[in-house]
Formats: structure tokens, C-alpha cells, sequence
């Protein structure tokens, strides 16, 4: 009995611990899930928490996009011709970077970005019309950057002498366009290493040539002609190569075969400068010409330059005949205050103008451009003839400002560099006379003791509005600057 209730607790106690064993089991398992279940959601929240602050993060370094608007550009133009861009979507741009360079129908113009950021849109094509007041590309700027909204900079190469262009190196500025860093960045070139020919200093597209040319000992030549040459027939090759080298061919000519015309016609519309020479040029006809021819002697004046090209050389300015044909100019001007003068549209006005802004008639690879030496009545002949030099530099690179080219008030046109000897030039408006000057030729003439010498004659051919001008005027405006160059040791007399 005893055996059997020790054999039968032994049964129960062992039953028991198996139950305890199995519901300790599922109690641990139960309290593993609530412990589970608060550990998994609170990873959820600290999941849903960075990813709040990585997105804020990533919404932090980015600004807002900024429509970057073409501005008034002046001189009342309303749309202007992309050139060429200087970015692409996806760069980087800071403030004063150029983003393109666009041309009215009065000059080429460099757009420079007011922000830091970066480009995301592109609103036009190279050499689409482009729209004043109109988004010109879509700027994203950076958070911290102050978005202020002004008018756009338009920086022309005009500003570009005081305005964003000096860079700070040790001590002093060094003045460029952005055209001109631009080329000098893509060099790895240090302004600070390249001695400026320009006006007070200023670097030049050539200085940067040149001084690239002198690091790397090349010589950059013009680019030489290349004549094309008809290959000769193939029948003529054949039988050339067929003949033995010991009898020599008879040299026969190629046959002559007609060209066959296979060009079209080409239809584009006018743009740029040539537009603006079709609205000018249609208000000059309004106006009443009086024209007026002569010629000079300049065989003194052919002299006094070969003296003093080499001094003008050694300070670095090239003279030529056009300074003394403008200060001459300036200095009749004195005298014949009239023909420095405007009329209003009615014809009700006369405005005499005090500065003697003499404009040079230029060809240009983009046409006809007329820039005009600034206050002729108070430079010397060397600085009218640096002046030049520097804007005849901006003209065949493309880079004449509107400053160059606006506020004229008497013209010469020294269309004699081409060819030609009389001309009949159109007035400018609003101006009222304007001279063309002829090739210079060696000429027999007599002298005062009636001998044939040889002389230098130069022909000039002037136009004056002739509503405000009569003949006599014009014909004693041109004696007296005829006298200045036929004489011109008489100028000094009337120097200022």
C-alpha cells in the first residue's frame, strides 16, 4: 500500500511539474509578445522620426526656384536675340557668373546672374528671339541666400569697366569682362599675370590669347586662305599613271565643265543690326540731303605722322590718320556749333549739343556699327587715337557696348579704307551732318611755284540736313577742317 501511494505521488508530482513546466512556458511566451509589441512600435516612431528629419534636412538645403527675368536694357528695345549660353541646366552659378550674352539692334550685351544657386530651366534656343520682362532661365537658389527681387543685371562692356569686373589682387583691380575670365579660368590663367593693353589697363581677349601663346611657345597666325581646287577628271588620272616614266606626258589641260547650280534660296528674318539699320536708315530718308564734295592735300599731315607713329608706338598706341581727321573735326565744331546739333521730329527745336561725341563708321563682321569717341573738344590727338584702339578691338570681337554706340553727335565715315574716292553718306538721326572720307592716292598737283609735285590727295564727301543748314555753312565748315589737315601745325594753335 505504501509502494503503491509512494509509486502513485511520485506519478502526480511529476504530472504537476510537467504543467507548470508548460504553462510557465506560455506565460514567458506571452509576456515575450506584450514586451515585443511596445519595442517594435516605438522602433516604428524613431523609423517615422529620422525619416521626418532626414526629409526636413534634405527640404532645408534647397531654396525656392526663382524665374530669372530679362530687364529693360534701354535705348526703349523689347526683345533681343540669344547669341550663346554659357550655362546648362544642372550648373552651378554665383552671383555675378555670366549666363549668357544676348544682342539687341544696338549692341551685344552679357547677362549676369544675380544669385547663387543652380540653373534648372533654359527658356530659349541659341539665336531665338528672347523678350523683355520674359523668364529668361529658372534659377534654383540655395536656403541661405537672400532672394531679392529687382530688375536682372545687365552688364555690357561698357559697365563692365566700373561695375563687377575688378577683381581684388593684392592691393589693386584687375578689369576684365566676364567673356574675357571666362576664357581666362578655362586656361588656368591668374589676371594677375597678364599685363592689360585696354583702356586704364584693362584685359583684352588677345591679352589672353597672347599671353597663352607666350606659356605654351606657339605662334597663333592669321587663318590662312585655303583655295579650293577641282579635282581633275579620273579618266585624266588613269591614263596619266598608264604612260612609262622614261617618256614624259604631254601636258594637256582638263576639259572645262560647267558648274551645275544646285544652291536654294534662303529666306531668314532680319535681326540684330540689321534690323536696327532698316528703322534708322528709313527715318534718314525723311531728311532733306545736302551734299557737299572736296578734296585735301595731306601730303604735311602724311609727314607729321610718320615723325610721331613711332613715339605713339613706344606708348603703346597705334596712330593713324583718323585721330587728326577727328580732332579736326571737333575743333571746326567750335566755330560751326550748328552741325553738333539735333532737331526735334516737328522741326520746331534746335538742341546744340555741348560734347563733341564724333562717331566712326565701322564695318563689322555683325554689319555696320558706329561707335563714337566720347568728348573729342577736350582729348589730345593720342587720346583720341587710344580711344580708338580700344573701341576697334571691341568691334571685332562683337563686344561694342550700348554706351559705345549711343549718345553720338557728329559722324565720319572712313569708308576710303575699303575703296573709293566720293561717297554720298546718310545722316544718322537725330544728328544733321556726317562726312565721308575717301582713299588716300598719290596725285600729281602744282605747287605754289606752279612746279608738278607729287602730293598725297584724299577726297571727302559731305552730307547736312538741309532744313537747318544751308550750303555756305557747310562749305565753310569744310574749308576750315581742310586748312587743319593741310596745315596741321596750325591745330596747335587752337588746342585746349
Amino acid at each position: 500500500m505504501a509502494a503503491v501511494t509512494r509509486g502513485s505521488f511520485s506519478v502526480f508530482r511529476r504530472l504537476v511539474s510537467q504543467q507548470y513546466r508548460r504553462r510557465c512556458f506560455r506565460l514567458q511566451t506571452f509576456r515575450s509578445v506584450r514586451n515585443l509589441q511596445p519595442l517594435s512600435s516605438t522602433w516604428d516612431r524613431k523609423l517615422q522620426m529620422f525619416s521626418c528629419r532626414t526629409l526636413h534636412t534634405a527640404m532645408v538645403n534647397h531654396g525656392p526656384i526663382v524665374q530669372f527675368k530679362l530687364s529693360d536694357i534701354g535705348e526703349g528695345i523689347m526683345e533681343v536675340t540669344v547669341k550663346e549660353w554659357y550655362v546648362k541646366e544642372g550648373d552651378k552659378v554665383s552671383q555675378f557668373d555670366s549666363i549668357c550674352e544676348v544682342q539687341s539692334d544696338k549692341a551685344s550685351v552679357t547677362i549676369t546672374s544675380r544669385y547663387d544657386g543652380v540653373i534648372r530651366k533654359l527658356y530659349y534656343d541659341v539665336d531665338a528671339t528672347a523678350l523683355v520682362g520674359k523668364p529668361l532661365v529658372d534659377i534654383e537658389t540655395e536656403l541661405n541666400s537672400e532672394v531679392i527681387q529687382e530688375e536682372d543685371v545687365v552688364e555690357t562692356p561698357a559697365m563692365a569697366r566700373e561695375e563687377h569686373t575688378h577683381q581684388e589682387i593684392k592691393g589693386h583691380k584687375t578689369q576684365a569682362t566676364p567673356a574675357v575670365r571666362r576664357l581666362a579660368m578655362e586656361n588656368n590663367i591668374k589676371l594677375s599675370e597678364v599685363v592689360g593693353t585696354g583702356k586704364d589697363g584693362r584685359i583684352l581677349k588677345e591679352d589672353i590669347l597672347n599671353f597663352l601663346a607666350k606659356q605654351t611657345g606657339a605662334i597663333l597666325p592669321p587663318t590662312p586662305f585655303q583655295e579650293i581646287q577641282t579635282p581633275p577628271p579620273a579618266a585624266f588620272i588613269t591614263a596619266a599613271a598608264a604612260r612609262p616614266a622614261s617618256v614624259p606626258p604631254a601636258v594637256k589641260p582638263p576639259p572645262i565643265t560647267k558648274p551645275v547650280f544646285t544652291g536654294k534660296d534662303v529666306t531668314e528674318p532680319l535681326k540684330g543690326f540689321h534690323k536696327a539699320m532698316v528703322k534708322t536708315m528709313t527715318a534718314a530718308l525723311k531728311i532733306p540731303h545736302f551734299g557737299y564734295c572736296d578734296e585735301v592735300d595731306l601730303s604735311r599731315l602724311v609727314s607729321l605722322r610718320s615723325e610721331l607713329k613711332s613715339v605713339s608706338e613706344s606708348r603703346g598706341v597705334r596712330l593713324s590718320y583718323m585721330p587728326f581727321f577727328i580732332k579736326a573735326a571737333s575743333l571746326g565744331l567750335l566755330h560751326f556749333p550748328i552741325l553738333n546739333a539735333s532737331v526735334d521730329e516737328a522741326c520746331q527745336n534746335i538742341m546744340y549739343k555741348a560734347s563733341h561725341n564724333i562717331g566712326l563708321a565701322m564695318d563689322t563682321s555683325q554689319g555696320l556699327l558706329v561707335p563714337n569717341v566720347k568728348n573729342v573738344q577736350l582729348l589730345s590727338v593720342l587720346e583720341i587715337a587710344q580711344e580708338l584702339n580700344r573701341l576697334q578691338t571691341l568691334g571685332a570681337a562683337g563686344q561694342l557696348g550700348a554706351a559705345d554706340l549711343s549718345g553720338g553727335t557728329f559722324t565720319l565715315s572712313n569708308i576710303g579704307s575699303i575703296g573709293g574716292t566720293y561717297a554720298k553718306p546718310v545722316i544718322l538721326p537725330p544728328e544733321v551732318a556726317i562726312g565721308a572720307l575717301g582713299k588716300i592716292q598719290v596725285l600729281p598737283r602744282f605747287d605754289a611755284a606752279g612746279q608738278v609735285v607729287r602730293a598725297h590727295i584724299m577726297q571727302v564727301s559731305w552730307s547736312a540736313d538741309h532744313r537747318i543748314i544751308d550750303g555756305a555753312t557747310m562749305c565753310r565748315f569744310s574749308n576750315l577742317w581742310r586748312d587743319y589737315l593741310e596745315n596741321p601745325a596750325s591745330m596747335v594753335l587752337d588746342l585746349k
